[in-house]
């Protein structure tokens, strides 16, 4: 009884201290903490044991080539790219509305942002594109070809990667920004043809929390069965392609 206890306190525990951060340390997360995150993570459900999801692991050179392109981008208005799909409904409505409207206004409010700034909003949503900071970028690929059920298949994955960071000290930050650019991720990844940001949350941001006491001018809102083998591509300093094929990890490696 006392186990079973202690584990409910635990997993309650990482499910409410998980919140999305904007403001990370530069502190660098451990290779071998990065594996184990998503050697865990992988246990998430999925119909017919497809385990749909692809991660592109990026630090150090690797991550920040893919800043500076977007953050490129994104000044210029993000030039020639267009979305692979529809990431939210085409109008927002009733009881989504009043929330998406609610969140925006919080989060802008923290940041002393007022409606009409529309450059410092500009400012502001560039910062997904250096990952708020954060050390380690992670941008999730599924394969086009996968119908909506791995999509939500690959949403039990995120959430676990998402907690079984907090479980161990670290913070996160899904971002759907990355959609946005699918070309660009696309030609810097090496993506196969059948590789598309497609993924519910297309990027997060891992690392360790900067809070006030950091110095940080920015404010952050509050079956049993065995696993696939994992191959993993290292290139440059450094991206990591956790989840592919032996074939896949190999091409990725070569570009």
């Amino acid at each position: 009884m006392t186990d079973s206890i202690a584990l409910k306190a635990a997993v309650d525990a990482a499910m409410r201290g998980r919140h999305a951060v904007r403001a990370f340390l530069p502190t660098p997360v451990d290779d071998e903490l990065l594996r184990e995150i998503l050697a865990v993570s992988s246990r998430a459900p999925s119909g017919t044991n497809l385990q749909p999801w692809r991660v592109h692991v990026l630090t150090g050179a690797a991550r920040q080539a893919l800043v500076d392109a977007a953050c490129a981008l994104h000044d210029a208005d993000g030039a020639g790219e267009t979305p692979e799909y529809d990431y939210y409904p085409r109008e927002f409505f009733g009881e989504y509305l009043a929330r998406r409207r609610k969140i925006g206004l919080d989060l802008y409010g923290l940041l002393g942002i007022v409606k009409g700034e529309g450059a410092r909003m500009k400012a502001q949503f560039r910062r997904n594109y250096e990952f708020f900071g954060a050390p380690v970028g992670l941008i999730f690929s599924i394969d086009r070809r996968m119908g909506k059920g791995s999509w939500l298949d690959y949403g039990t994955f995120l959430q676990n990667i998402m907690l079984a960071a907090r479980a161990r000290g670290l913070d996160t930050c899904p971002q759907a920004a990355w959609s946005e650019y699918p070309g660009l991720v696309w030609r810097m990844l090496g993506f196969g043809e059948t590789d598309g940001v497609r993924a519910g949350e297309p990027g997060a941001a891992t690392g360790a929390e900067a809070g006030a006491d950091a110095g940080s001018s920015v404010p952050n809102q509050r079956r049993n069965r065995p696993p696939s083998p994992l191959a993993l591509a290292l290139v440059g300093s450094r991206r990591v392609s956790w989840g592919l094929s032996a074939a896949a990890a190999a091409a990725a490696a070569a570009v």
